[in-house]
């Protein structure tokens, strides 16, 4: 089934779907919509031919199906890609055009009555039995995904149905790049030293260095992590860190960028949603998709969590106002003094700070150590190789298993920059898939982070925190390209459950604590030398450092993401901000201030796919600390256990149920205790 003779040849996104990688460089905007608009003509084609059959098996129904699906991944990808690390004016219309036809031709083959009586038949026919286990995964979440999306809805339902989808696809697009714009929108441009003061030297060199790229003197300060965090924990002056959170806790909150009204949309439409599929709320939509049984089962792990983290929280807290009574003169501790505050107690404390840590963290030292790591542990060699880029910064790497065959491929784009979104995050380029020529296609994986870039001469010298999430990116990478299915529904994170995905990278971020693996990646820039065991045992006693207090955010922000999933009513006068002040009266130790829209920034839950399901960071945090604790009882980098990992979990993509891999990994369900004493916080 050939569906890219639509395409204009001289077009490279037509090229991507032969190539083996995307030539970024040679993409531009105008070659995107002619590209999907040729595609999708083809591909319309291709589904009519496809249902004309009155009987199918795998191979005539969901086989060419799974092509048409790969190869629309292969040409929107890589523009999905690009408008994430490489925003650009000129892309961002066009971006969001392709957004809508992604969503409309998804609409409508969701909405395919024919395909889905197909699909059914199959199910019900001889030819199901025959299929092998991952197969038959692939076509039941098929189903599944079918009945979500409205298949069985009929006549006004339907239509609506399909127009919630395509709006509530314009709305989530909207939410993020007003969360971008007014990110960019803000800088605390400084030229007097005395605003500066207590800026470690190489936050100060960063900032100087940012503000020279935009040809001014002085120091720049913006709202991106990198630039934004170490500013409110170091700079002594007040009136300045209130200034930068008031900025930063806003975002998105006033003018053409208010997220508010668009959070009220999203939120209506996916209430409307969830009532014409026939169930009460979006959160038990949400749920259907998760390992998790239930939205009140959600909630009462929850609230579990935040009791037994309440008294440590409450207690860290105490301790804090009494330190920055005591020591730093602030009596009335406000929310742009925690940092600070906090900071400055914990290096009373441990005599430690992430700015002592960082000449152990150059890049090179730290990347070479983590792949040395993940060598012993699974048996795998990782090499940079050449490949066609979006950034001069990015580099593309090669992943070959123990007989040197080549299986996987990544990039790492590892520095924070202008037009780039925040945070930090793995995505697919390519899956891993048995083509219908019997060929074997590997995977590949983004890894993108927003760390400091080097300084001068200096390498990049990352935080503690930065390694943890680079550790953290990667494990969800390992995730990606160590998968052995070869059903391309189901392989690497694909047909995972949501509350189970960040599993393999939370179980990385282990690695980051114990001396035998940190030994492996932490040199000083300068000398080689390893961190002294006393520099080492005050990182370590200072790791649990106000758990409680962080637990408690979270459990916060996951409790607010069910909430307004399931207990909004707007109808009956509540206010988003009354729902979130209600949840912080009850789990929250400090409150912030009232002017806090923390909400209108919240891309993860109105934008990024974690609708009702923000809870699944603690959710997988409890099956990670417990999947680690076997390690800790057979030897952190036993191969013997490592490979019981990658059999029963990190290899089986999403062809079996995550419950019954874990319980194979470990020989019991999942408890709580490991990620309470990883936390300090033993019941």
């Amino acid at each position: 089934m050939n569906h890219t003779r639509s395409l204009p040849t001289d077009n490279p996104l037509a090229e991507a779907l032969s190539a083996r990688l995307p030539d970024f460089a040679a993409i531009r905007p105008e070659h995107v919509l002619p590209a999907l608009q040729g595609y999708f003509e083809q591909a319309r084609k291709s589904v009519d031919e496809l249902l004309e059959k009155q009987e199918h098996d795998w191979s005539s129904l969901m086989q060419p199906l799974e092509v048409l699906d790969e190869q629309l991944g292969r040409l929107w990808g890589p523009v999905g890609h690009l408008n994430a690390v490489q925003d650009s004016e000129e892309m961002r219309p066009v971006y969001q055009q392709g957004i809508a036809m992604m969503a409309e031709w998804q609409t409508e083959l969701a909405q395919n009555e024919r395909l889905y009586a197909a699909m059914h038949a199959l199910r019900d026919s001889l030819a199901f039995e025959a299929m092998s286990a991952e197969q038959k995964q692939v076509l039941e979440n098929a189903l599944r995904d079918f009945r979500l999306s409205g298949a069985e809805l009929t006549g006004e339902k339907k239509e609506r149905f399909k127009a919630i989808a395509m709006l509530s696809s314009e709305l989530a697009t909207a939410f993020e790049q007003h969360v971008l714009d007014a990110t960019r929108a803000f800088e605390l441009h400084l030229v007097d030293e005395a605003d500066v003061v207590g800026l470690p030297e190489s936050i100060r060199g960063a900032a100087g260095q940012r503000a020279r790229h935009d040809g001014k003197t002085g120091w720049l300060i913006t709202l991106d992590a990198p630039s934004y965090i170490p500013f409110m924990q170091y700079a002594e002056n007040r009136a300045l860190r209130e200034k930068l959170y008031t900025a930063y806790v806003t975002r998105a909150s006033a003018g053409e960028l208010d997220n508010a009204p668009l959070i009220d949309e999203l939120l209506a439409l996916r209430q409307e949603s969830a009532e014409l599929l026939g169930y009460t709320n979006y959160a038990e939509v949400s749920l259907l998709r998760k390992m998790a049984p239930s939205v009140e089962h959600v909630r009462a792990f929850l609230l579990e969590l935040a009791e037994k983290s309440r008294p440590f929280g409450t207690q860290e807290l105490v301790e804090l106002r009494e330190y920055a009574t005591n020591n730093i003169g602030i009596s009335d501790l406000q929310a742009w003094d925690i940092p600070y505050a906090s900071e400055k107690l914990r290096q009373s404390l441990y005599d430690i700070s992430q700015e002592e840590l960082k000449p152990y963290f150059p890049e090179a030292a730290v990347l070479q150590g983590m792949f040395t790591l993940v060598e012993k542990l699974y048996g795998i060699r990782i090499e940079q190789a050449d490949a066609p880029t979006w950034h001069d910064t990015v580099r593309y790497f090669d992943v070959f298993d123990t007989n040197g065959q080549k299986r996987a491929g990544f990039y790492l784009d590892p520095y924070a920059r202008a037009h780039k979104r925040g945070g930090a995050w793995m995505d697919e380029c390519i899956v891993r898939w048995r083509r219908p020529d019997g060929g074997l296609q590997l995977p590949v994986a983004y890894l993108v982070c927003n760390f400091d870039a080097p300084v001068g001469d200096k390498p990049a010298l990352w935080t503690h925190d930065e390694v943890t999430t680079l550790f953290h990116e990667f494990g969800h990478g390992l995730h990606h390209m160590l998968t052995e299915v070869e059903e391309l529904g189901v392989s690497g994170i694909r047909g995972v459950p949501w509350d189970a995905v960040e599993l393999p990278s939370q179980f990385m971020e282990n690695f980051c604590w114990e001396r035998e693996a940190v030994d492996m990646f932490a040199r000083h820039y300068i000398s080689g030398e390893r961190i002294p065991d006393d520099l080492f045992q005050r990182m370590q006693a200072a790791k649990n450092f106000q758990s409680g207090m962080q637990m408690l955010r979270q459990i916060e922000f996951s409790l607010f993401d069910l909430d307004v999933h399931s207990r909004y009513r707007p109808d009956q006068g509540q206010s988003v901000q009354a729902l979130l002040d209600g949840i912080r009266d009850r789990i929250s130790v400090f409150k912030p201030p009232v002017f806090n829209r923390f909400q209108n920034s919240f891309s993860h839950i109105f934008a990024g796919g974690y609708g009702a399901g923000y809870y699944s960071y603690k959710w997988a945090e409890v099956l990670s600390a417990d999947v680690f604790a076997a390690f800790e009882e057979e030897g952190i980098t036993s191969r013997k256990t490592a490979e019981r990992l990658r059999t029963e979990i990190l290899s089986i993509g999403g062809s079996r149920d995550i419950m019954q891999a874990f319980v194979a990994f470990r020989g019991r369900r999942p408890q709580v205790d490991a990620l309470l004493r990883h936390s300090g916080m033993q019941a």
